[in-house]
């Protein structure tokens, strides 16, 4: 499996995940699924991270991103 997708993945998760638990806690209810979702991407960001040689680099990051969206969307 490619690091770089998981990365990217999980990050887009996390950034998605914020608005439902957001929602959630404004409803007065659990964020369950929201959790759930953030607890996955997490996980993947960790894999993705672990699994390259060197890691990511927080200046690494738009770079991943733009070669995953060139790379699956070409």
């Amino acid at each position: 499996m490619d690091p770089d997708l998981f990365f990217t993945i999980g990050i887009v998760l996390a950034v998605f995940s914020v608005p439902s638990i957001m929602s959630a806690f404004s409803e007065g209810r659990a964020p369950r699924v929201a959790a759930f979702t953030v607890i996955a991407a997490g996980a993947m960001v960790v894999w993705a991270i672990q699994t390259k040689p060197g890691g990511y680099a927080f200046t690494d990051i738009p770079d991943v991103f733009v070669r995953v969206v060139a790379k699956y969307l070409t």
